[in-house]
């Protein structure tokens, strides 16, 4: 199957990115090198390419009411303006995807309409699960900005970098908000709307903004040249693991449930509203869980990777999940699901790497924390 590319593929390409397959786009794994970008985004500024995800709206009667169905976070904590950080679930209590909502209601018109970032390798089996749940409802499901990129701007010098390109006050807006804007910059050759929000995905302050082509790629370039660090997948995966962030297909998946996977904050069956999967997480609630996952480093330079085997007493009692060298700590680090009876903080455990053991901890997440 051909790959797909976004429409800041060949803008990528001119400055170097060098691209791999994932999630059937070609993307670029990295640019001028891993540790640079990342540290750039640790200490400065980095942008990415992440037209890949995907991007869907949901328009009509009773939006929110209906996708609370679908969801254990109480919706009704978020309203137009705001956004959270949630999951779709299975009836098992197994997760879907982890998306981002954003709540686009229309004050003055009262027409409800709300944005999801969805996970690109499961944008197709998430619009077939909302397709199927949210049909007897009055709502339509669509693309939202077709054809459209989407870039994410990190770092502690991107609100500052981003108003400079944009000409358009960021500083008021707080994070998990977003905005539609017109930017008026000089700039910026497309008066085109950009739906700006302030989030992201590398435990970082930051931007992930959603435009046309035409005026991402105007973004785009005026970034670069006022010294913003173009960053890959690399990068966004050892940034990401740092600030413990799941990646779905490693740390989640259909068999893990949001409190086997420290997602349990995401959970609110105080609300009365009933939502897929409820009546799984509430006699996990009761009876507890049989695994957790936890975060480790590993007591020397042994990079302990996905599928490498974690061993308490010489029994392999779990599997790593990710697992990379922290730039920023200077140490290996990784996540793993263990038996909930050896999840607790500082048991000592080991990781078996290309067949030799390797003494590891476990440790509290996230591994780095930005103070905002």
């Amino acid at each position: 199957m051909k790959l797909l590319q976004t429409p800041l593929y060949q803008e990528c390409k001119e400055l170097g990115g060098k691209m791999i397959p994932f999630a059937n786009w070609e993307m670029p794994v990295s640019f001028a090198g891993l540790i640079e970008e990342h540290n750039a985004v640790r200490k400065k500024v980095g942008m990415f390419d992440i037209s890949h995800m995907g991007v869907i709206k949901l328009k009509g009667k009773n939006v929110k009411i209906a996708l609370q169905n679908l969801v254990p976070s109480d919706l009704f904590r978020i309203g137009p303006g705001e956004a959270c950080y949630t999951l779709l679930l299975k009836e098992n209590g197994g997760i879907q995807d982890d998306l981002i909502i954003y709540d686009q209601e229309n004050l003055n018109t009262k027409e409800e309409s709300i944005v999801l970032v969805i996970n690109a390798a499961r944008k197709e089996s998430d619009i077939q699960w909302l397709k199927l749940n949210l049909s007897k409802y009055e709502i339509t499901i669509s693309e939202y900005m077709p054809g459209g990129a989407l870039i994410a701007l990190q770092g502690p010098e991107s609100i500052n970098t981003l108003e400079n390109i944009l000409k358009e006050p960021l500083n008021d807006l707080p994070r998990f908000g977003h905005r539609t804007i017109t930017s008026n910059s000089n700039l910026i050759n497309s008066r085109a709307p950009i739906f700006i929000a302030r989030t992201g995905y590398t435990g970082e302050e930051g931007f992930e903004f959603l435009s046309s082509a035409e005026t991402a790629k105007s973004i785009w370039k005026n970034l670069f040249a006022s010294g913003v660090t173009p960053c890959g997948l690399g990068a966004r995966d050892t940034l990401r693991l740092e600030a413990a962030m799941h990646l779905y297909g490693n740390d989640i998946n259909l068999e893990t449930t949001p409190f086997e996977a420290g997602l349990g904050w995401l959970v609110h069956l105080e609300m009365p509203n009933d939502f897929i999967g409820r009546k799984a997480l509430e006699k996990q609630a009761d009876e507890g869980t049989r695994k957790k996952l936890v975060g480790i480093k590993v007591q020397d330079k042994g990079i302990a990777r996905k599928g490498y085997p974690v061993l308490y007493n010489n029994e392999t009692v779990g599997i790593i999940t990710s697992g990379t060298w922290s730039p920023t700590l200077q140490e290996p680090i990784a996540l793993a699901y263990v038996p909930d009876e050896i999840s607790k903080v500082n048991t000592q455990i080991e990781i078996e790497i290309r067949g030799k053991k390797h003494p590891a901890i476990i440790v509290k997440r996230p591994f780095y924390r930005k103070s905002f």
